[in-house]
């Protein structure tokens, strides 16, 4: 679909509002480039996953998969034969970890329990065990091994440790004994991988050994004693050996996670796509949502439908139907009445429906597919381009006009405004006679009586206003099906104190314009 729709109507804030639901960093990917579908096999298999995840979760609760992350490059770098760092693994095994405890939420606890689309996932995922028992036993921390890792690293470390404490002895015996009175600091610090004694500048000469660095200041020098040095490069030695213990260890460990990295993939996807269905569920949770039936003959039927983005406790639901005995409906009324936020309610639902999302309305709602939203809604006037108010729709309509067709839903708030009210109105009634000739599901707003009267005088367009409440001078905004709205002016005056005999002389002087007309 174009992205010009998708501003519009502000589906990005419905992606936005589907990622909060998401606990995966992968499946938040997901919610972020959600896109409406146009093959409906695939939107009814996409709505039904919702249906089943959000099932589950009324019997079972929300499954977390906070623990998978972005393995892409892990894996990538997995198969291209590279071994993988204690971190990578640990991710490795945070991903196999989850795929145990999805597989446990997926379980039936009776086996003979209806099956849902979801089964055939849970059932796939393959935690991996033992992979995940040997990262564990052997991988501390993002940084660490354990010294149990192999029989290779534990006798290495065990050597290092009785190095260094034989090297920190002879420092401290060093330290409290003949070199005392040269020392700057009793500390015993480390230079360049070498245990090294803080001696004072004057004093260098006196201290036998390398000198390693030096202070800042100029101070203090750093130096290896001679008499630990042999012991140093024993230990030295021990680390370069250590580091080849690690090595063998982490190749192991990626050996195995690579024998497997089929299923590893496999339960990557499974979870991330789990991870999205369930968001989808969560955020219908969130309001109340039902799944719409698909069709593909262009048949639109909405019951008590509310915008996602406006507060549930104070929107009015809208219900409406289209593409039945009527393919356009034409809504009139006073502003700030709720005819944009009819049409807006509807594009909306097509592009959450076709999305495979629930739909804020009462079940019995139905949704067709289509190719395409197009949408004329609201001030585009380009000032870069300097067109005005009217030029802007005006290319707007004409770019609608060039590519829409029956596969198409096209939304055009106030048509032929922002002119000469004579040749918008004919203008208006040209182009929506045009949309109605190609068969187009068309929804248009106008104040204009022009064409309320096509509506009135066509067969397959129909006439809907926003409710006004004269007592409370407020619009209800209920929406009246085959009802044509009124501007409301007389009421509002009469009900505000203006002279019947004023209101009467202006019905008087509308008729005789009308007359004209």
């Amino acid at each position: 679909m174009n992205e010009k729709i998708f501003k519009i109507l502000e589906y990005d804030r419905i992606r936005q509002m589907l990622e909060k639901f998401a606990t995966s960093t992968p499946g938040c990917e997901i919610c972020r480039s959600l896109m409406p579908e146009t093959e409906i096999e695939k939107i009814n298999r996409l709505m039904d996953e919702t249906t089943a995840a959000r099932e589950r979760i009324r019997h079972k609760g929300k499954p977390s998969f906070a623990k998978v992350t972005n393995l892409d490059r892990v894996l990538d770098s997995l198969e291209d034969g590279n071994a993988l760092s204690a971190a990578d693994l640990l991710r490795v095994y945070d991903l196999l970890d989850a795929a145990g405890k999805a597989k446990d939420y997926g379980c039936r606890e009776i086996p003979e329990e209806e099956k849902d689309l979801l089964d055939g996932r849970f059932n796939q995922l393959s935690p991996l065990k033992k992979i995940q028992e040997e990262i564990r036993r052997c991988v501390k921390n993002n940084q660490e091994l354990f010294d149990t890792a192999s029989l290779g690293l534990e006798k290495v470390r065990k050597k290092m440790k009785n190095t260094e404490d034989s090297i920190q002895g002879q420092l401290r015996t060093l330290v409290s004994g003949k070199y005392r009175p040269y020392l700057s600091d009793t500390f015993i610090s480390q230079r360049n991988g070498a245990y090294c004694l803080a001696v004072k500048y004057a004093c260098r000469n006196k201290v036998s050994g390398i000198v390693q660095g030096q202070s800042g200041s100029g101070g203090t020098v750093f130096i290896e004693p001679s008499s630990v040095a042999k012991a140093s490069a024993v230990l030295q030695d021990l680390q370069y050996q250590e580091k080849i213990e690690i090595a063998v260890i982490l190749d192991d460990l990626s050996n195995m996670v690579r024998a497997q990295l089929k299923h590893v993939r496999k339960d990557y996807s499974i979870l991330t796509d789990l991870d999205f269905i369930f968001a989808k569920a969560g955020f219908s949770e969130s309001y109340n949502g039902t799944p719409p039936a698909f069709n593909t003959k262009k048949y639109i039927k909405l019951n008590q439908a509310r915008h996602p983005l406006l507060d549930p406790g104070k929107v009015v639901p809208t219900s409406l139907e289209l593409g039945g005995e009527y393919d356009m409906l034409v809504i009139t009324g006073p502003n700030t009445g709720g005819k944009t936020l009819t049409m807006k309610t509807v594009g909306m639902m097509t592009l959450m429906g076709q999305s495979g999302l629930h739909i804020p309305a009462l079940e019995g709602s139905e949704l067709s597919v289509f190719k395409e939203v197009f949408a004329d809604i609201g001030d585009e006037q380009s000032i870069a381009q300097s067109l005005s108010t009217f030029s802007a729709h005006m290319t707007n309509i004409i770019r609608i006009l060039d590519l829409a067709d029956r596969d198409s839903l096209v939304l055009i708030d106030e048509l032929g405004s922002g002119t000469d009210p004579a040749e918008g109105a004919a203008l208006a009634v040209a182009i929506l006679s045009r949309l109605h000739k190609r068969g187009i599901r068309t929804l248009a707003t106008t104040h204009y009586v022009q064409i309320k009267n096509f509506a009135l005088t066509t067969d397959g367009v129909q006439n809907a206003c926003c409710e006004f409440d004269v007592e409370t001078l407020s619009p209800t905004y209920r929406l009246m099906i085959g009802e044509v709205g009124a501007s409301n002016a007389f009421a509002i005056s009469r009900r505000l104190g203006l002279e019947d005999d004023l209101i009467q002389d202006a019905k008087d002087y509308l008729a005789h314009e009308q007359g004209i007309l």
